[in-house]
């Protein structure tokens, strides 16, 4: 069974006074794997962000169907049971924090659901420890920088121990060391705890880390498949209004000047292996 599953769901948000519905996402239709890393790309108001709303029932599809863990997103009694399961990461960590007190803010989704005083202690020692902040455990979250922050709000999602966590363009709003400690952090989870990760994301490095790449257009799902195949169509995905990690982009265009090196190449490493051994 797999972890998200969409059949066929389309999505329109209601009407602004004066102007036409408008249709978010047209028919869509995949399968994301348990323990597995699948990225999500797609252009500015491509349907991604909505898509993602989907996973946990903060959207319902308007028609097919979206279940969870064998769970219909319609079924009103089970909203719980998903939200268990799966964890939301946002774009602006300052959206998720509610509390003055990084321990507190990182309790508040266990205690939310129930638990006992030592089981949530428990949660949170090991979240906050996971992402690297167990010494700012008593520490004010507004005095964090952001990636801090965005560490805050991943342990609070990692204290429902969740078996998926969607991070919803995360790394957006980080500078490069804070994108690379999420990135960090996701392969971890999935390497450690089998945890499904689902990434939405406009930076293409890490995209290429993921298992599968799924890209939308205009509500569709236009390309889909592992890094390598979606980032070898180079000029597809710059029609898209995408782009490709830097080295598979240098290797392109060292192609189109007449030099032999395979575009599959992905990583740093294998691109400037490829190109020394192109050149030497």
């Amino acid at each position: 069974m797999g972890t998200i599953k969409a059949e066929n769901i389309s999505f329109t948000y209601p009407a602004e006074e004066g102007k036409k519905r408008s249709l978010v996402l047209d028919g869509v239709s995949f399968e994301i794997e348990k323990g597995s890393f699948t990225a999500i790309l797609g252009h500015n108001g491509s349907g991604k962000s909505t898509l993602a709303k989907h996973f946990n029932c903060l959207l319902i599809p308007d028609t097919g169907k979206m279940e969870v863990f064998g769970i219909d997103t319609k079924d009103e009694d089970r909203v719980i049971d998903i939200r268990k399961r799966i964890g939301l990461v946002f774009q602006n960590p300052d959206n998720q924090i509610v509390a003055n007190v990084v321990e507190e803010d990182v309790a508040f989704g266990p205690e939310n659901l129930g638990y006992p005083s030592e089981e949530i202690r428990k949660r949170v020692d090991q979240a906050l420890k996971t992402v690297g902040m167990e010494k700012f455990a008593i520490h004010a979250p507004h005095l964090l920088s952001g990636g801090q922050k965005q560490r805050i709000a991943i342990a609070g999602v990692l204290a429902m121990e969740p078996e998926c966590i969607v991070f919803d363009e995360a790394t957006a709003m980080l500078d490069p060391e804070g994108r690379r400690d999420t990135m960090k952090i996701i392969r971890y989870l999935k390497k450690e705890f089998g945890t499904t990760i689902v990434l939405i994301t406009h930076h293409m490095d890490e995209a290429a880390q993921a298992d599968r790449v799924i890209v939308l257009d205009s509500g569709k799902i236009v390309m889909d498949g592992a890094p390598r195949e979606v980032f070898a169509q180079v000029e597809k995905i710059r029609s898209l209004g995408l782009d490709v990690p830097a080295g598979t982009s240098i290797i392109y265009e060292l192609e189109r000047a007449g030099v032999d090196i395979p575009i599959e190449n992905l990583t740093v490493e294998e691109c400037a292996d490829a190109i020394y051994n192109a050149l030497a």
